[in-house]
């Protein structure tokens, strides 16, 4: 009986013990509180149809939120803030979901991803809805991936994480670059590189717009060496951010016969109606291109390009191991 204290005392001592390992073990970041953040980061999103610069949408984030100290702190191999690495992990699971698109660095929630908002209210519920579209997705895959947390991760795990992410981030500062680059492109500049392309991709330049009154066209192209053969292609090209709306796009269908193909250049992009409006024509045929299909058929035309065109938007391309989800 004299030894019972020294006993008890034993065992409370290893309870404390196991109970401080245990506070250690649990993960600082966990679905509950990650949900939180996506269901932040899509009504962030939603208040923004058109989507919104990643960059923009984190940092809108992180000033809507109370970090954590953990939350606010650096992973030390990376030196990558941890808010950031979460919110950019979880995501992949809202991308596999149909939830969310990331085009270009722009960020946007889909329909799918509008009705899993309004159908699960609750965090944790919202989160794992979308881990669990995320397994169905992944359903080829020999093992289903479980629900981790970036602290479960093995490190073969988070070096393919930190692997996408430094891929993802490249990505939207490389098209934030060149979509500053194309409009900031005086008028004519972006002309003349709107005709280099032209003539990289096989077609023949009969005329280029001097500078001052244009009558709505910038340049005519032509598909044979001496302009006999239909159609004739009439180019409107427009910089800037601004989008073309459905009255800008009228007044260039005006101009364009009803044996020509229309080709509309918008580096700031289309309005909805105007886009609508492009795909019903029958009598005209039209075609709109953004800022980013000038930059694929950029890079597609790339090597047919002659040195002057290339100089108007030079680009080097940089590979980056991107390892599959």
């Amino acid at each position: 009986m004299s030894h019972l204290p020294e006993e008890q005392n034993r065992s409370l001592l290893n309870a404390i013990a196991r109970a401080v390992l245990k506070g250690r073990e649990m993960p600082e970041i966990t679905i509950p509180r990650t949900g939180s953040h996506l269901r932040k980061l899509f009504e962030i999103l939603q208040a923004h149809p058109e989507g919104l610069q990643a960059g923009a949408a984190l940092k809108q984030l992180a000033a809507s939120v109370n970090l954590t100290p953990y939350e606010a702190g650096l992973y030390e191999t990376t030196g990558t803030p941890r808010f950031e690495k979460i919110v950019r992990f979880a995501t992949i699971d809202c991308v596999k979901a149909g939830w969310l698109v990331k085009n270009r660095g722009i960020w946007s929630v889909t329909e799918a991803g509008k009705k899993a908002f309004k159908d699960f209210p609750d965090p944790e519920a919202f989160y794992r809805k979308a881990l669990q579209l995320y397994r169905e997705w992944k359903a080829s895959a020999p093992t289903a991936p479980q629900a981790k947390s970036l602290e479960e991760l093995t490190p073969a795990e988070s070096a393919t994480v930190d692997a996408s992410i430094t891929y993802e981030k490249a990505d939207e500062q490389a098209w934030s670059e060149i979509e500053a680059h194309l409009r900031a492109l005086p008028p004519y500049d972006l002309q003349d590189l709107v005709a280099g392309l032209l003539k990289a991709l096989g077609y023949h330049i009969a005329w280029v717009s001097p500078p001052g009154k244009d009558g709505g066209i910038d340049i005519i192209a032509h598909t044979d060496p001496l302009g006999t053969q239909t159609p004739r292609i009439k180019v409107q090209v427009k910089g800037g951010s601004q989008r073309i709306d459905l009255q800008t796009l009228n007044s260039f269908l005006a101009v364009v016969d009803s044996g020509d193909v229309g080709l509309y250049v918008s580096v700031g992009g289309f309005t909805r109606d105007a886009e609508d409006a492009a795909r019903k024509q029958t009598s005209r045929k039209i075609t709109l291109i953004d800022d980013e299909r000038l930059v694929k058929l950029w890079i597609e035309a790339y090597d047919k390009l002659d040195q002057k065109s290339r100089q108007r938007l030079p680009l080097s391309p940089i590979y980056f191991l991107t390892p599959e989800d």
